[in-house]
């Protein structure tokens, strides 16, 4: 029995897979958790053409990953913190301040997506961070900590 996966299923397959399994694991499981749906000739056909369609959507996204993590290269951020005589900063800087950064550069990426190498940061001075923009699609960039 041939079944298209809905969810990953483990020692099974990943979601938008056609996989064969025994009947009664199909009907009696897979079905009816919602897991799989049966893969008739009308379903492989309607999943053939979305995955066309996620298939398009996903070189075009990572087209502007690649435009994207190019542009981020030459950026120049800075932000700026408050900091005693030393250097020292007053509590520490993190992802939130430096994807709110990027934002005002114009650049919209999720602070999940940002990580900050020798993380936290709580001098003053030159750092570098890894943005996540797509699969496979990773660009490391610096940033400045500078006092108020």
């Amino acid at each position: 029995m041939e079944v298209i996966l809905k969810k990953n299923v483990d020692k099974l397959g990943y979601a938008n897979e056609i996989v064969t399994v025994k009947p009664g694991y199909g009907r009696n499981f897979l079905i009816p958790q919602g897991y799989a749906i049966l893969a008739t000739a009308s379903a492989k056909k309607a999943h053939e053409e979305i995955m066309r369609q996620k298939a398009h959507k996903e070189t075009k996204m990572a087209a502007e990953a690649q435009e994207m993590a190019a542009k981020l290269v030459d950026l120049k951020i800075s932000i700026f913190t408050k900091a005693g005589e030393n250097g020292k900063i007053f509590g520490s800087v993190n992802t939130v301040q430096l994807s709110e950064a990027l934002k005002k550069a114009g650049f919209e990426i999720d602070r999940r997506s940002i990580s900050i190498k020798n993380e936290p940061i709580k001098e003053v001075g030159s750092y570098t961070a890894e943005a996540n923009l797509f699969k496979g699609v990773k660009q490391t960039f610096s940033f400045d900590v500078v006092a108020e």
